[in-house]
């Protein structure tokens, strides 16, 4: 008789930030772990797992990963949206890491094997002021990093996407409601082609520099940023206009040359297929944790590299060790990956998720453990409970709603 699942469970941890997990136990012994975090709802996807997919898991051959995918995509009616696709990401995260598990391998030679030796990455420098900026920048440089997200305030405001005066970068923040931020379009395209700009000149050419203007602009805003941005000779600019509205960056593409990346709020390859094809943007972000897991993430990946359009998924620290260790495995072994986000980690987060991942001079590898190679501390884990915390929400300056 094949393995069975006997035991699907929903861990709920909050190390330095929230994360959902999934656990599945097989007949035979073997434990897989998959990250369903959806960062500011994450109690929606710990109840659609633990209320709706873990009683459909039980009694079913582990070793039928993909099968599995098609029957919760499938089978749900209701498909798609991002609590959905978490879910499916979380499941199908475990079911690779029980694939690796039984052959002995990681999941990376799973996939085909390395194409490559190590996984370029880019963090993030993040401050208010440019001599702070720089200051920021020379140190994730003296890190090892060859790749650079370079964020700065904006005169007369007092949070930017993330950027606080006086502060650094961590949007998301504890409490019961989101946090209000205001926001000037006209002020941000003043200021930000100066800076990066001036940290180009101060950087030289070699560092890899990008920016994000986070869904914040119109087409033509965003047109007119990509063209100024064009002497700072950007790795990318990403997020320029909110995803939803794809023919827009028909638009940008037409009036610049610098490198557009989007896509870490898509969760199907339907949400970024036009976009593929139609060759209008250079770097698709979507996340491992939040488009399907490797299986769906694959196939996207695959389209892509017909079109030349190079993989970059999203890796902030609201995605869980497990999944970040599931992207690095996927970049490892997929011909057009070009670059993965890495924010870091909570030193809690490390100890909870105890990992083979590594970082170094730049690069990541996955390491050679057998699975995703990501485990879960889970009495620790225990010792940190949810807490309600939410992204912000963003005003103009006279009171309406903008695109946070």
């Amino acid at each position: 008789m094949t393995d069975r699942i006997i035991a699907a469970d929903v861990i709920l941890t909050s190390p330095g930030r929230n994360y959902v997990t999934l656990k599945l136990r097989t007949a035979d012994g073997l434990t897989g772990y998959g990250d369903a975090t959806v960062n500011g709802r994450e109690l929606a996807a710990a109840s659609y797992l633990r209320d709706h997919v873990a009683p459909l898991l039980i009694g079913l051959d582990p070793a039928r990963i993909e099968d599995t995918w098609q029957y919760l995509y499938r089978g749900a009616y209701w498909r798609r949206g991002p609590i959905t696709m978490a879910a499916i990401s979380a499941v199908d995260l475990a079911l690779w890491d029980i694939k690796g598990k039984t052959a002995g391998l990681p999941v990376y030679q799973l996939l085909g094997g390395a194409v490559r030796d190590r996984v370029l990455s880019y963090t993030h420098a993040s401050a208010w002021e440019l001599p702070e900026l720089l200051d920021a920048i020379d140190a994730r440089r003296a890190d090892g990093f060859k790749a650079v997200r370079a964020q700065s305030g904006v005169p007369g405001l007092e949070t930017v996407y993330g950027v606080h005066a006086g502060g650094g970068y961590e949007p998301a923040k504890r409490g019961a409601v989101p946090v209000t931020e205001s926001w000037d379009t006209d002020a941000y395209l003043r200021h930000v082609p100066d800076v990066l700009n001036a940290v180009r000149e101060h950087v030289g050419p070699e560092l890899a520099l990008l920016h994000d203007a986070h869904h914040r602009l119109t087409p033509q805003q965003a047109a007119r940023l990509g063209r100024s941005l064009e002497p700072a000779n950007l790795f990318w600019l990403e997020d320029v206009t909110p995803a939803e509205n794809q023919e827009a960056l028909r638009l940008v593409r037409q009036h610049t040359t610098t490198p557009l990346a989007i896509g870490e709020v898509f969760n199907s390859i339907y949400d970024c297929k036009d976009l593929i094809t139609g060759q209008l943007i250079d770097y698709i972000r979507v996340a491992v944790a939040h488009a399907g897991g490797i299986s769906h993430l694959r196939n996207i990946f695959a389209l892509a590299d017909l079109y030349q359009v190079k993989a970059a998924p999203h890796g902030p620290s609201d995605v869980s060790p497990v999944s970040f260790g599931a992207s690095v495995h996927v970049g490892l072994s997929t011909i057009n990956f070009g670059i993965q986000e890495y924010m870091g980690y909570d030193a809690l987060a490390h100890e909870v998720f105890p990992h083979s991942w590594s970082f170094a001079d730049g690069y990541l590898h996955p390491g050679d453990a057998p699975g995703l190679g990501v485990e879960v501390d889970e009495a620790l884990a225990a010792k940190f409970p949810y807490e309600p915390a939410y992204l912000p929400v963003a005003r103009r300056l006279d009171g309406s709603m903008t695109d946070w």
